[in-house]
């Protein structure tokens, strides 16, 4: 199944972009969990598309973004939704259906789509850009990638509150960057995370997390390795090459290694 598309006209973009959820109040919320709470209610990731080509990369995208937790894709042109609608079976990459949890919006303008409060942030080789490794995620972005035969119009990149870009030999494609920026702000935000919902039960990590989201013909394991056991003509050597001394102060015998 291809991502769904959710067309929408300009009046409703920022209005349907907004994330609402039911808070309960401080006095009922235990602290750990208010401030836990808190915190989620404070982030919000959005991915912005320039004029994508494949249904590939967006179907792609879409699996990221249900991996990653991002709250919503856009995306402008109609080069995606002429190739999609073929509905080619080879098209089907997103096969745990995250595009049925996370909206999928075309619009005319991302920078009308950007949701009050969040930070623009370019992706893309662009010449005075901060590579990756250095950047500080803010905790609500809006990221904008360029498209796979292009790059990103300087029109949106001069209203950037920063552009970033990935520092490898070459460049990657679409999909591939979205993992790669997207996982970047996990490994970034996970220690804050995780002492936040330490105290939280449940909370899923390390091998329960594994099992949840691992797929069904997983079953591989890490085995523990054994200590290494010392060859017995070793330890015969070791006796060989000791010999005894008397000690200069009493009649003690000592016995050090040759």
């Amino acid at each position: 199944m291809l991502p769904r598309v959710m067309p929408m006209t300009d009046d409703e973009q920022v209005t349907n972009t907004a994330v609402t959820s039911t808070k309960v109040t401080s006095t009922e919320m235990p602290s750990a969990e208010l401030a836990c709470e808190q915190t989620l209610d404070a982030s919000a990731v959005f991915i912005g598309l320039v004029n994508p080509k494949t249904p590939v990369n967006v179907g792609g995208i879409m699996r990221a973004s249900g991996c990653y937790g991002v709250d919503g894709v856009f995306y402008t042109g109609r080069r995606y939704e002429l190739a999609a609608s073929s509905g080619a079976a080879q098209y089907h990459v997103d096969t745990k259906d995250a595009g049925e949890r996370i909206p999928l919006t075309g619009v005319t303008s991302l920078l009308a789509s950007i949701p009050a409060d969040t930070q623009l942030i370019c992706v893309d080789l662009v010449v005075g850009a901060t590579p990756l490794p250095d950047f500080v995620h803010p905790a609500k972005a809006f990221y904008v990638f360029g498209p796979e035969d292009g790059t990103i119009g300087q029109e949106i990149i001069d209203k950037a509150d920063a552009v970033v870009y990935v520092p490898t030999v070459g460049c990657m494609n679409l999909a591939a960057s979205v993992n790669v920026l997207l996982y970047d702000r996990l490994a970034k935000s996970h220690r804050e995370a995780a002492s936040l919902t330490s105290s939280l039960v449940p909370s899923l990590s390390g091998d329960a997390l594994i099992r949840q989201s691992r797929d069904n013909n997983n079953r591989t394991r890490v085995k523990v390795p054994r200590a290494p056991r010392k060859p017995r003509h070793a330890e015969a050597s070791s006796l060989k090459s000791s010999k005894v001394e008397p000690s200069s102060s009493d009649s003690t015998i000592v016995i050090t290694a040759a």
